[in-house]
Formats: C-alpha cells, structure tokens, sequence
C-alpha cells in the first residue's frame, strides 16, 4: 500500500499531546495505520492575504508537479523497454526508496531556504520543475525520433518477403547487372506452389530465359526467386505471374543504395545505444529532484492550510499516516471522532455523507483537520 495520508492538527497544551492522542487512538488499540511525524521547519508566515492567495496557488502548483513525476517516472518504464521491471528501483529520491525518504523526510534547508517568504519558496520549487517538465519534452522528443527511425527500418528489415527490404537477403552474384537487354526479377512464391512455379516460369511469358530461376531465401510461408528474362517481356511477365499468383518484387540491385540502408541501420542503433545510458541518468536525477519538490510543496501546503484554520501562534503537529489498506473507512471514521469539535459544519458534512449511499466527497475531500494525500503508486503499466 503506497498511499499515505498527511494531516494537522493543532497542538493540544503541547504538540507531543497531539501526536500521541492520534497515536493511542488509531494505532495502539487497533493498528489502522503506521504513522510518523512529519517535520515542517519554522516557516515565515506573512500575512493572511498572502495565505489565502497562496493556498490556491499551492492546490495549482501541487498537481502540477505530481503530473511532471509521474510522466518522469512513466517516460523511465517507456526508455527501459524490456527491463521495466527495474523501473522501481531507479525511481529513488535523495538516493532512497520514496516510502523511506516520505517517512523520514527532512526539509532541504539549501535548495529551500526558510528565510526567504512563503511565495518565495513556492516559485523557486515552480521554476526548478517546469525546468524539468520542458528538459523532459525536448529530449523525449528527440529519443523518441531515433527511436522511430529506428523501428521503421527494422520493419522494414522484418516481416513477410511480401513488403520487408530485400537488401540483406540479395547478392550481386544473383543478378544480371549492366545488360541493354537482360534484366534480373524477383518473384515472391507461395511455398505451397514450389513445383508449379518450376514447371511454369520459363512458359508464363515470351522471353524468359530457361533455366534460370534460383531460390535465394525463404520464410514461413514463401520462397524468394531470381528469375531473368528480357527486357521488353517485363510487362507481360508481371502481368502473368499476377493471374498465377505469383507476386513480383519491385526491386533493382544498387549496391550504393543498399548499403546506405545498412549504414544508416547501424548509425541510428549506435545513437540509441550512445543515448540511453546518459537519458537514464537524467531521468533518475531529474526524478528525484521532482519528487522531493513535490513532498516540500505537500509540506507547504500542511503548513499554510494550518496557520488559516487554527490560526497564529503557529501551533500544530503534522502527521503522517500510512493506512492499512482494509481499514481505510474505519482510520477515516476513527479521525473524524478524534477531531470533528475542529469544524463541526466539516463533521456535520462527513456525517451526513456516511448515511448516504452512493454520495461521493472525494471531490472535495474536506475534513475538520487539514488532510492530503501522497500517492507513492505513480507507474501505470499499460
């Protein structure tokens, strides 16, 4: 379970008196979450019209960056292709697992300075992501180009004798090259028409040369042969290999032009395998730098959402608690009674909402304490 409920409440006589009393009432008597202390250092907090403006600006900002996290962490499965399944342990931050770093998070006083002003904070954090968010679209794009190139030319070098690109397949020794009057064709034959095409060949039009037919390759279900003929029967023969069904290759052996397809074949994969190690380490960098502003604009968000509700002296514990999965209706009722003489029109609310089935607050998720969720689970595999 990778969801974790992060709330407030406002200290009692102390804020250890707070903390416990959540403690005792859903873990001691009856385990419905596991829970630790969440560490907001002493902000500077301004004045209230700042506050307000600022908790929409947060809510914004918020799913802003969890939405750059997630296509990070989704763009690390997509370049990881066949080794998705260490998708997870790239995804760290701070060079630890997301619950350890969650659990145990620790205010980045150097990339965050808590001198500077609330907004202040709130636009370095905006700034460094949407850096991010651009970085991440600019060298996606261009991976995901070599990429496609690079497919395109391996389907062309794949599939059926029908359509795939015959330049690996072929060798000059297999055509008539450089003759006014003779030219090499290549027909694709079903395998189960093998002995019909060789009693045919030589009769299906007027100059075909006898004898001249090879089979150069095969695959499941057809043979590729060279067959030569003259020129001027090319028409003729086309048209009556179609009515056998037999298919003719429109293909012409140039050397250069082949293998310009190889080079470019082996210049593109060289790229990707040149591209991919430093584009992993970007993304496991650039990763960790968005989840850790994330977490710190969760804390922003705790810390400006407290001081509106249960005013100043700032005066709360913040609180982390990770729900047993089977019990999450009971933590929520188990909270409600804990805190409800908070904001009874809130209780009032969540009271009536449980007598009504079917009736969905998810929307706007308002409780008597201050409450956010942190989604750990950001990978949705396809």
């Amino acid at each position: 379970m990778t969801e974790f409920w992060l709330i407030s409440a406002p200290g009692e006589k102390t804020c250890q008196q707070t903390w416990d009393q959540m403690m005792v009432a859903t873990t001691r008597n009856n385990n419905l979450s596991t829970n630790n202390k969440f560490n907001i250092p002493d902000l500077k907090v301004g004045t209230l019209d700042v506050l307000v403006g600022l908790s929409d600006d947060l809510a914004k900002l918020d799913s802003f960056i969890e939405g750059v996290v997630k296509k990070v962490s989704q763009y690390m499965a997509d370049v990881l292709e066949d080794s998705r399944d260490k998708v997870q342990e790239n995804l760290l931050a701070n060079g630890v697992d997301l619950v350890t770093y969650i659990t145990r998070f620790q205010w980045d006083m150097a990339k965050y300075p808590i001198k500077q002003s609330l907004k202040n904070i709130s636009d370095i954090i905006s700034k460094q992501v949407s850096q991010i968010d651009n970085d991440l679209k600019a060298r996606a794009s261009a991976y995901n180009n070599l990429k496609g190139n690079l497919q395109n030319l391996e389907r062309k070098n794949a599939g059926s004798l029908l359509t795939r690109s015959l330049a690996d397949i072929v060798k000059k020794e297999d055509f008539v090259i450089d003759s006014e009057y003779l030219i090499t064709m290549l027909v694709v034959v079903p395998k189960t028409s093998y002995v019909d095409w060789q009693k045919t060949y030589e009769t299906l039009s007027e100059m075909v040369v006898p004898r001249s037919t090879n089979l150069l390759f095969e695959d499941h279900d057809s043979g590729l042969f060279s067959v030569t003929l003259f020129r001027k029967a090319i028409d003729d023969f086309r048209h009556k290999a179609r009515e056998n069904k037999y298919t003719v290759r429109d293909f012409q052996y140039n050397e250069q032009e082949m293998n310009a397809d190889k080079e470019e074949m082996t210049r593109l994969s060289t790229d990707k395998k040149k591209q991919f190690g430093p584009l992993v380490r970007w993304l496991k960098v650039n990763f960790s730098e968005a989840f850790i502003a994330w977490i710190h604009i969760k804390a922003l968000r705790v810390f400006v959402e407290s001081v509106l509700r249960y005013g100043l002296p700032v005066n709360f514990q913040a609180m982390l608690l990770q729900p047993n999965k089977k019990n999450m209706k009971k933590l929520r009722e188990v909270l409600n009674d804990l805190y409800k003489h908070l904001d009874s029109s809130a209780a009032a609310v969540i009271d009536s909402a449980m007598d009504i089935p079917g009736l969905n607050l998810s929307q706007q998720e308002y409780y008597p304490y201050v409450y956010y969720k942190i989604d750990c689970n950001l990978l949705d595999f396809k």
